[in-house]
């Protein structure tokens, strides 16, 4: 199973050096997910796991005042067995939607990928406010919403695993 794994840049370094993602929050395209989007084209719906595990790492950031303003999200291809779903799967928020806990660490070099915010002055400060913006919208502030949709204006970047201590810099 493919799940989307939220970070940060800080979060991305650690895991580097550890050589493991101690996140167990993370996405796939769940039950929930799949009836939300209304598609069976998978590419279409692992897009929106994508996205959905970008927002969760615009909340990262807002708990890391030190992290750069940088969405990340790592790729990893687990064992289904290694994926539970989110307690209340079904009752989940729409920013939550295709969220699982994964049983334990998980090995980056089992990474397939990582996607990342290009270190763009717009893109900085764009996702700089969606991060400012982001409990305000959870708590159903439209004003902030629209701030934190657009981040979502802009592509994360598709890095190769070596390419990881690239981003560093």
């Amino acid at each position: 199973m493919r799940v989307y794994v939220p970070t940060t840049l800080t979060g991305l370094a650690e895991a580097h050096e550890g050589g493991a993602l101690d996140q167990s929050a993370a996405y796939a395209v769940t039950p929930a997910l799949r009836e939300w989007y209304v598609s069976d084209d998978l590419e279409e719906l692992e897009y929106a796991a994508l996205n959905r595990a970008a927002q969760s790492s615009l909340r990262l950031l807002a708990a890391d005042p030190q992290a750069p303003r940088r969405r990340v999200v790592v790729a990893l291809d687990v064992a289904d067995a290694s994926v539970r779903p989110f307690p209340g799967d079904e009752y989940q928020d729409q920013a939550s939607l295709g969220r699982v806990v994964l049983a334990g660490p998980v090995r980056l070099a089992k990474a397939a990928a990582v996607h990342a915010d290009v270190a763009d002055d717009e893109v900085v400060t764009d996702v700089a406010a969606a991060v400012a913006a982001v409990v305000a919208a959870d708590a159903g502030d439209q004003d902030a919403q629209f701030t934190v949709d657009g981040a979502e204006d802009h592509d994360l970047l598709w890095y190769a695993t070596q390419e990881i201590p690239s981003l560093f810099a």
